[in-house]
């Protein structure tokens, strides 16, 4: 059942490691409901209006362009070039209008058509509900699809230049619906969609020591994948990305530097030495052996 409620909830808990957890305290809630995959939020906090999915914090009003550059700009530059994107997951719109604002077409592919729109009517940041209307419609360079990502990828012609994932952290829990699409099976169906040059970029997990095991795993399955891989960790967020093309790069990172004075879109939060200095995974990840099979 659908709901609306405008007042308290109780404050969404979110895990943040074995043992550990950070309380959010929610001083307006504006939207709460189950939309049939996920427990939805949107409140204000101390951060702004913020979303919320089964308790996890996915963005914040203050944060969300921090993040949201951490994840499309690296892959935006690893690439030779940017003329198709496919973004699969990241409700609020805003990876798709980063990627529009360099590329010329977008496929933002979501299951979840109540938290897009949801999303639209009540984040002050990404798509309006106006922008995302004509994007439902196909008009303008943002295509809105309400599909499976398993099933959009598998039906694809491919032909991207880049292809994200953008997706809540994995769950330990094998159920959740999302952890298929974090597996290197689907990995390597992202990357058969690529156009030459073309890179596949993913929302890879913590960093942090308590907190780091699905980094490993992401760091292993790209490196399983793709003979180029480009980490990238905000030093300002704790979440880190990894970025794969099928070519060898000697030093892709110098590529991207040069590539980001001739880049259309501007980043506000990353700079040439940002992209240098947070290019190098933590010494546990470069260190560390193979996942456990399955993982």
């Amino acid at each position: 059942m659908s709901t609306v409620e405008r007042g308290w909830a109780a404050p969404p808990t979110e895990p943040v490691g074995a043992g550990l957890s950070r309380r959010w305290a929610v001083s307006e809630v504006l939207l709460h409901e189950h939309t049939g995959f996920q427990d939805l939020l949107i409140g204000r906090t101390a951060q702004g209006v913020s979303l919320f999915c089964d308790g996890e914090r996915q963005s914040t009003e203050a944060t969300q362009l921090t993040y949201h550059e951490a994840l499309m700009v690296p892959g935006m530059l690893l690439a030779e070039q940017l003329r198709r994107v496919l973004i699969i997951g990241s409700s609020e719109g805003v990876a798709s209008q980063l990627a529009a604002a360099e590329s010329g077409e977008v496929d933002h592919v979501d299951i979840d058509r109540v938290a897009v729109r949801s999303c639209a009517e009540y984040l002050p940041y990404g798509y309006s509900p106006e922008e995302l209307a004509a994007a439902e419609r196909g008009q303008g360079p943002i295509r809105v699809h309400y599909r499976d990502g398993w099933d959009f990828v598998a039906n694809s012609e491919g032909g991207y230049d880049l292809v994200v994932i953008d997706l809540p952290d994995e769950n330990p829990e094998e159920q959740a619906q999302h952890n298929r699409l974090y597996g290197e099976d689907f990995l390597r169906r992202c990357a058969g969609l690529l156009a030459p040059g073309g890179v596949v970029t993913s929302q890879a997990g913590c960093p942090t020591v308590w907190r780091n095991e699905t980094l490993i795993s992401a760091w292993h399955r790209f490196r399983n994948v793709f003979p180029t891989v480009v980490y990238y960790g905000s030093d300002e967020h704790e979440w880190a990305f990894l970025s794969g093309r099928v070519e060898p790069m000697a030093d892709p990172v110098v590529a991207m530097t040069a590539r980001l004075d001739k880049a259309h879109y501007r980043p506000e939060t990353l700079d040439a030495t940002a992209l240098r200095g947070n290019s190098t995974p933590p010494l546990r990840v470069r260190a560390s052996g193979p996942p456990r099979p399955g993982a």
